[in-house]
């Protein structure tokens, strides 16, 4: 079947929507089973789709050609020429007016649907606060600290990273820094075996559990601007730095109530259109 004939039928790009979705893959690059499950949902989506452009509110909607123009760009962007971008459509059996046809479709659906969304009721600040009180958890921050390391190697293959030259190697290293720990970064750089040394070691601010447990603990232990001992991981010996300390907090009611307003405006306007569409004649 050429693009020509599915220009009229935007259910080819629902069908790829669905794929990407399920999947991160195009149909045609699909086992059976996945583009069965694939060619499910997008047949559900299709209907539903079709029950919102038949509604009431739909006939209110106008989508401008500038619209369907920058969607169409997002998409054609996303493609380094114009020929792999036309060679993907009729792979997904589509054509540029195919593309174009589906994606007035699509912003049509989504602006009916906020349209409708924004029926939702106005969250009061009692409901925030009532929400605020019963998920604490929600609103507090871990201690975090940003690390820093220099990490040397154990491979019995290498001469220079057994066990014992890989942990003599770093006692040099150790010493050095005991002298001029400014110097951290720099003989990271120079000596550390983790893809962090082009960082000068960081790994950035971390809460408790994010690194290895020998690191971990270590880290927890250590005052801001200090360096450990050597630590031995199951991937070989570390200098750990503790750069500074972010203290664990419980944000404010007044810090966490754009938070809060932000999920249960998001929620309620969920629920009234989750309603709406429940109400649609199928």
């Amino acid at each position: 079947m050429t693009p020509t004939a599915n220009a009229s039928r935007p259910e080819a790009y629902t069908l790829l929507r669905a794929a990407l979705a399920l999947f991160k893959k195009a149909p045609s690059e699909l086992a059976d089973a996945e583009l069965t499950q694939a060619r499910r949902q997008a047949a559900n989506e299709f209907e539903i789709e079709t029950r919102v452009l038949n509604s009431q509110e739909a006939s209110a909607v106008m989508i401008t050609d500038r619209e369907v123009q920058l969607a169409y760009q997002e998409i054609r962007e996303r493609y380094d020429d114009e020929a792999t971008f036309l060679s993907e459509l009729y792979k997904n059996q589509l054509d540029e007016d195919a593309l174009r046809a589906a994606l007035y479709r699509q912003c049509k659906v989504n602006t009916v649907l906020d349209l409708i969304g924004s029926r939702s009721p106005h969250i009061s600040d009692i409901e925030i606060g009532i929400y605020y009180h019963l998920h604490p958890e929600q609103f507090v921050k871990p201690e975090m600290r940003e690390a820093w390391h220099i990490l040397i190697s154990i491979n019995p293959d290498y001469p220079e990273n057994t066990r014992e030259a890989a942990r003599a190697r770093l006692e040099e290293i150790s010493a050095k820094l005991q002298k001029k720990p400014h110097k951290f970064a720099d003989l990271a750089l120079k000596h550390s075996e983790c893809p962090t040394a082009l960082q000068g070691g960081a790994l950035g601010l971390v809460p408790r559990g994010k690194l290895y447990p020998e690191l971990d603990a270590v880290l927890f232990k250590l005052k801001a601007g200090a360096i450990s001992d050597i630590v031995e991981s199951e991937i070989g010996f570390h200098l750990v730095l503790c750069k500074q300390i972010q203290k664990a907090e419980t944000l404010s009611l007044q810090k966490a109530t754009p938070k809060i307003r932000q999920f249960m405006k998001e929620r309620a306007k969920r629920t009234c259109q989750r309603a709406w569409l429940a109400g649609l004649a199928k």
